[in-house]
């Protein structure tokens, strides 16, 4: 397999993550605080079940993009913060935020309906 090749694999194989429904808004919000417990990352999520944020989580975790901690108290707290590895990814989900907007925009003038009908929420 040449390098070229290697290196789309290696893409494809992130975006299976990051292209799942909610993973990058996640993301996004932990990228906003230092660390954030379930329920309110849950809140921040309109429209998200518990049950697919909890495997999103799971996913991230095990891709090596956020930190789960937990501490043995009662009731159990659990808190979630990003990794060194996600936060390199700040830059490019701010550019792809900045892409979004911008699209947008653009589509909205020209009364264009699609899927960058949201704007998003830049961190600066």
């Amino acid at each position: 397999m040449d390098q070229q090749t290697q290196e789309k694999c290696e893409v494809l194989d992130i975006w299976e993550v990051l292209g799942k429904r909610w993973s990058l808004n996640i993301l996004r919000n932990l990228s906003a605080k230092d660390t954030i417990r379930f329920n309110e990352l849950k809140r921040l999520l309109y429209g998200i079940s518990s049950t697919v944020l909890s495997e999103r989580l799971r996913e991230l975790e095990l891709e090596g993009l956020i930190y789960k901690r937990i501490y043995p108290e009662v009731p159990l707290r659990v808190e979630y913060s990003l990794t060194v590895r996600a936060k390199d990814l700040e830059p490019i989900l701010h550019s792809l935020a900045n892409w979004v907007n911008k699209w947008k925009t653009i589509g909205d003038k020209e009364g264009n309906k699609n899927l960058l009908s949201k704007k998003v929420q830049v961190k600066d």
